[in-house]
């Protein structure tokens, strides 16, 4: 027999810590709907999120490699797969929901620009008088309004719970709507498991695309990065000496197991001292609770300069980049100027949005492959 929505709540309240965010318990969604037959409300987000629109553009969207550089280098898309395998993972070793972690993984990217972070930088200053521009509030935009896929209302109607674990920002934490009469300070334990697991995947994953581009080896890192030589000591110890794509595969992976090691138990010990009975108590902490040790956040800041240093601001990846920002920049001004090239939808946002706003949602919703051929169609060489 069929296992039912409700028996896939009662499983989670019979197996889920009490911290837990449940499905059961959700503050709802903006527009009602009858709930699913045979999903709880979290994995009906998650199905929501991979069926939209954005998500399948984050195929051909820059992580670090310009899209197109090379078969084996990441892109937004399997960057966020990697974010949600290893959200899944934190979240079942500390009995969180899963499916509301792995669901706030694969949306989290959502509303990156073409070209990854110097497009955003680009959209930013192109909007500075009309609200900037931020990725993860792009994301928040995604699914509430720019997705068009349901007759009775914009967005994807998604749950609360899946839009607060979007809301990540580096000023300050912004609640989408009411939190039952008190001010939340956190997210919920798996909106923070999501948003750690993005850093984990991005730093080591990093490190293999810089390996396998030939702009990182294997003897800067063992020089440069404590974490690195830790982590490779610990495979030669286990494995002796190993082939050179087999051994950097292992060195990752041992790597990433020391960092979800490292933030299970220290996040274990942090609730325990914290004393949080039910998702609201976590909503209320002066700090988040998911976190590193003292120690291995520590040697994380060394391994985060080091790749802004040997591998972000690199010339191989940041020269493309930058001819990338004046194809934004062009494209920008061009559509401003002919708003007739813009999409149907996107004219019909400009009447209640603005113009700018109108095309900036526009560009960043391109792929970098869109971008690049319609700046071409558009804007040719004389």
């Amino acid at each position: 027999m069929a296992r039912t929505r409700l028996e896939l709540e009662e499983l989670e309240r019979r197996n889920l810590a009490p911290y837990a965010q449940l499905s059961a318990e959700t503050r709802g969604r903006l527009h009602a709907e009858p709930p699913a037959a045979w999903r709880t409300e979290y994995q009906r987000d998650r199905d929501r999120v991979i069926h939209s629109r954005a998500f399948r553009r984050l195929e051909y969207k820059t992580q670090v490699f310009l899209n197109g550089s090379g078969d084996h280098f990441r892109t937004r898309l399997t960057h966020t797969m990697e974010v949600a395998a290893i959200s899944r993972n934190i979240a079942r070793a500390l009995r969180l929901n899963e499916d509301l972690a792995e669901t706030i993984a694969l949306a989290h990217d959502l509303g990156h620009a073409p070209f990854g972070h110097k497009g955003e930088t680009v959209l930013n200053r192109l909007m500075k008088r009309h609200g900037g521009f931020e990725h993860n509030r792009q994301s928040l935009r995604i699914v509430e309004s720019l997705e068009q896929k349901y007759p009775r209302f914009e967005g994807l109607n998604l749950t609360w719970e899946t839009r607060e674990g979007l809301m990540k920002h580096d000023r300050g934490y912004l609640v989408p709507g009411k939190t039952g009469g008190f001010r939340a300070r956190c997210p919920s334990l798996e909106a923070q498991v999501a948003n750690l697991s993005d850093e984990i995947a991005y730093y080591s994953h990093d490190l293999d695309d810089g390996l396998e581009s030939g702009l990182l080896s294997e003897k800067q890192l063992d020089e440069g990065v404590p974490v690195w030589r830790q982590a490779r000591r610990r495979v030669e110890r286990e494995y002796g000496r190993l082939a050179d794509e087999c051994r950097r595969y292992f060195i990752i992976r041992c790597l990433i197991d020391m960092q979800v090691t490292d933030v299970v138990q220290h996040t274990e010990a942090l609730i325990a001292r914290s004393g949080v009975r039910c998702a609201d108590d976590v909503r209320r902490q002066a700090r988040p609770l998911v976190q590193y040790s003292p120690d291995r956040r520590q040697q994380n800041l060394a391994l985060r300069r080091f790749l802004y240093r040997n591998l972000y601001y690199n010339p191989v990846v940041n020269e493309p980049h930058l001819r990338a920002r004046r194809v934004l920049e062009e494209l920008f001004s061009f559509y401003l100027e002919h708003p007739a090239e813009l999409g149907g939808a996107a004219r019909r946002r400009a009447r209640r949005d603005g113009w700018e706003r109108a095309v900036c949602d526009y560009l960043a919703g391109m792929t970098d492959r869109y971008a690049l051929l319609e700046h071409q169609r558009l804007l040719p060489p004389a």
